[in-house]
């Protein structure tokens, strides 16, 4: 089978490559590559129109999209989460579905412990009361306006034991942190954590870190039933998916104190709506979603998806979603 294919588009390119990196792992494989930046639900199927092959990274594809485009076979989501894709319509119609797990693995730990290592260690506060004069008009010889954190001897739960949670849980462990993690009741596979019921883990952690998918039964795992469980002072951490926190019910547990600190890299609605309830709050710290984004990763993402593609049109898919 031919390893280039006429045609392949990509909906919304511009967030995996806004020009720093390169295409042509992709490009190479087809006679005509076109890329868009974004690409809004009514601009889809005019855009799709042709295409055997069809990547997307959040622009949802579904009932509409998959009626309108009758010769779509192949559909590369360029994430690892793939809930923007009805998978299984598509698997009904024989479409296959593939994403790219693990090319962030590292970049999203280094980020996870680097949040935690941010509200522990107050360093971007503290820089900017330097920058203030506060520093300058003190009578001693050192600062600080927040007490720190040593992790030493804490406990690290981990929700989510995929290939981000064990790296975090390594790293965690070299900072001298005990780890439990709790993994949904499948199969577990990390030295350096210890299984745990999730009411066990709530209630033994100080930090609270979550790596899992974003799934019906992990929606709001972070809420009113499971924040009561947790110790008071906890310090809860999210690089995986907004819709796992319940933002209500977090915003009340900041509020109170319940959660010492939050440290978010994502949310439930991105970008942000007005008056999300999270944002003025002083003890949670938020980034706009980067912790995937360093050119190395996505590089590796580009490489895995154009790998992905390559089975597929040998005949053997791999990262295939619905099989």
């Amino acid at each position: 089978m031919s390893r280039r294919v006429e045609k392949i588009v990509v909906l919304d390119g511009r967030t995996l490559n806004p020009g720093d990196i390169s295409w042509e792992p992709l490009s190479c494989l087809a006679g005509h590559f076109e890329v868009h930046a974004r690409t809004l639900p009514q601009e889809t199927v005019q855009r799709a129109l042709g295409c055997r092959v069809l990547f997307t990274n959040k622009t949802p594809l579904g009932e509409a999209e998959f009626k309108a485009l009758p010769g779509l076979e192949y559909v590369g989501v360029l994430a690892t989460g793939y809930n923007v894709v009805d998978v299984g319509l598509a698997r009904r119609l024989g479409i296959t579905v593939t994403n790219v797990p693990s090319y962030g693995t590292m970049a999203v730990a280094q980020y996870a412990i680097g949040l935690l290592l941010e509200v522990t260690g107050q360093v971007g506060r503290h820089s900017q009361a330097v920058r203030e004069g506060r520093w300058g008009s003190s009578r001693d010889f050192c600062f600080w306006d927040r007490p720190l954190m040593e992790l030493d001897g804490k406990t690290l739960g981990i929700i989510g034991l995929g290939a981000i949670g064990r790296k975090v849980a390594a790293i965690a462990k070299s900072l001298g942190m005990s780890v439990l993690a709790y993994n949904g009741g499948r199969a577990k596979g990390c030295p350096e954590a210890g299984a745990a019921g999730l009411p066990e883990l709530l209630g033994a952690s100080d930090v609270i870190s979550l790596h899992c998918p974003l799934t019906e039964e992990t929606e709001g795992i972070i809420g009113s039933k499971t924040i009561p469980l947790m110790k008071d002072g906890v310090i809860l951490v999210n690089t995986a998916r907004g819709g796992l926190i319940d933002e209500g019910e977090l915003a009340k547990a900041l509020s109170s104190g319940k959660i010492a600190q939050a440290a978010l890299d994502v949310l439930r609605d991105e970008p942000p709506l007005p008056g999300n309830p999270l944002i003025a709050l002083p003890n949670c710290l938020i980034t706009p979603h980067l912790a995937w984004s360093p050119p190395e990763a996505r590089k590796r993402l580009i490489g895995t998806a154009a790998s992905n593609l390559i089975s597929f049109l040998d005949g053997a898919p791999v990262n295939v979603v619905n099989p």
